[in-house]
Order: C-alpha cells, then structure tokens, then sequence
C-alpha cells in the first residue's frame, strides 16, 4: 500500500499503486462467470454483520463501499452502496455506518480513503473496514519471485503489496477515529495446483491489477518451475497447495464527548508490572492461540 502524502483525500500524490480500468474488468469478469469466487466476500459480509450484531445500536444512514454492489444490496437493502474510485461520492456529516468492504488493499491512498471514510461520518457515527493483510498470498508471491529469477534472471510485480496489521491501527488514528481497533482473520485455502489458485484469483476479481504489473503472460517454464516450488515449500493434505488469505478488520468511531476516554497518565489503579506477572506458577504463559480456518477448493 502507498501512504497519504497530503490532506486531501481526493487527490493521492505519487506513482498509481492500481490500474483503475484492469480491476475494473477483473471485476465484471468474475461476475460474468457462473461460478464466482465470492466465498471469502461472503466470509466478510458475515464477520461484518455479526460484529453489527453486537453492537448496541441502531443504524439508518449506512454507505457501503464496495466493488461487489450486488452482494451487499442482498447483505443490506437500504444501505447506499458506492464504488471504491477515489474520491469516494461521501459527503461530510451524512452518515452514522460506513462499510468499506474488503477493498481498501488496491486504494492508492488507504490513508485518504479511511479520512474520506471519518468525514462522511456524524459524531460518533462508526466505520468498520475489511482488507486484505500483509499474510495473504505469501506463499504464492515467494514461488513466483524465486522461480522468475531463476528463469529469466528478472523480477516483476505480480503480487498486490499489503500492509501488516501493525501498522493499520496507526492509519485509522491518523485518519481522527476515536477507539482504534485492528484485528485479523487467518483463512487457509486448499488447491490443486498453481494454475487452480491462479483461477480463483480471477473468479475473486483480485487478478492482477499492478499499474506496473508486466503485460506479458507468465511462460510455461516460468509456471513449471514455480509449481514445483510450490509443491515443495507449500504441500497442503491429499497432494494440494495451501494458500494463505489474511482478512484484517479496522473499527473506528468519529469523535464523541460521550466516549471513554483513556485515564491521564498516573491514574492506574495497578502498575505494570502486576498486568504482566504470569499467571501460572510456570511462567510460560498463554496456550496457542487456534489456527485459522482451513478450505478445501474442489477442481
């Protein structure tokens, strides 16, 4: 992902992360299809909606932003759904939910989006944002990298950059929400091989849509070469292929008097030290947390 290089949120500065016109078509393409790809769209279409569930509110004035319209006119009929095109079609102080629903990751201006995002919301009016993570697709961007260079000597980009979870709870203060939180969903998906994945990219509508991606084809030496590192490095059960999809979720509120408010400093009632002393008499602390979900993609 780029960073916000100025105040204005509609007019990102620097060289285009995204070829506005390919997404676009790889969009369309995967709708076309009889069979989309939409299982981990759904996946946050659910999340969102559970995570709404528990909040003790009521919504009215609710803007998704989207690239897949018509899933989240089923998801919420009401909502106003618009495109993720910058500059968002938001005006200031007109909402009390926006939905910006796992597109975020191609933004040029992440930063500037997430603004546009807080300046469409009233007081304490809340944003909930679903991205692809930094973990998705690691697998598949070190086989094709390795097996380029072997057998051209070259590199290019063939995998969206992603930012880490740890640096997206910054974004959503520098955008001024109030209550930042960031966290993640780890899916594992299962499939049969490289071109297999390859093909659900494209029925996803996440097919490669670098402004500086290369224009020409992936070679079949280059494609060999990179499913048998695959198979190596990656090996999923029954002779498959793991792929990793890591889905973050950003929550944010616009200002409100009425928030909690973080205590000024001094005013804990434990030190440090006791918050951190192990519970159990070991010391080794926590167990693992549980793995994420693992699919297995048939074909």
């Amino acid at each position: 992902m780029t960073d916000a290089r100025n105040s204005d949120p509609g007019a990102p500065t620097g060289p285009r992360l995204t070829d506005r016109k390919a997404l676009a078509h790889h969009r369309r393409r995967a709708m076309t299809l009889p069979d989309p790809a939409l299982f981990l769209q759904e996946a946050v279409a659910d999340e969102i909606q559970e995570r709404l569930g528990e909040v003790n509110r009521t919504f009215t004035d609710i803007a998704v932003v989207t690239g897949f319209p018509d899933l989240w006119r089923a998801r919420l009929p009401g909502a106003r759904i618009l495109s993720d095109s910058d500059p968002l079609d938001l005006t200031e102080g007109s909402q009390d939910l926006v939905i910006h629903a796992l597109c975020l990751h191609w933004a040029d201006d992440p930063v500037g989006q997430l603004i546009q995002c807080r300046r469409a919301l009233r007081a304490d009016g809340l944003l909930l944002a679903a991205l692809f993570g930094g973990g998705t697709l690691a697998e598949l961007r070190a086989v094709l990298a390795e097996a380029e260079i072997a057998v051209t000597g070259g590199l290019s980009p063939r995998v969206l950059p992603m930012a880490e979870i740890r640096d997206l709870g910054a974004l959503l203060q520098r955008a001024g929400l109030a209550l930042p939180v960031a966290d993640s969903d780890q899916r594992e998906v299962h499939y049969r091989d490289i071109l297999h994945l390859m093909q659900d990219l494209r029925a996803m509508g996440e097919g490669n849509a670098l402004a500086a991606r290369a224009r020409r084809p992936l070679t079949r030496a280059l494609l060999a070469d990179a499913q048998d590192r695959y198979a190596r490095a990656f090996p999923a059960p029954g002779g498959r292929l793991r792929a990793a999809f890591e889905m973050i979720f950003l929550t944010g509120w616009a200002p409100h008097p009425d928030q909690p408010q973080p205590l000024r400093p001094g005013s804990a009632m434990r030190s440090l030290t006791e918050v951190l002393r192990p519970a159990d008499p070991t010391g080794t602390g926590a167990a693992d947390p549980p793995p994420g979900d693992a699919t297995t993609r048939q074909g």
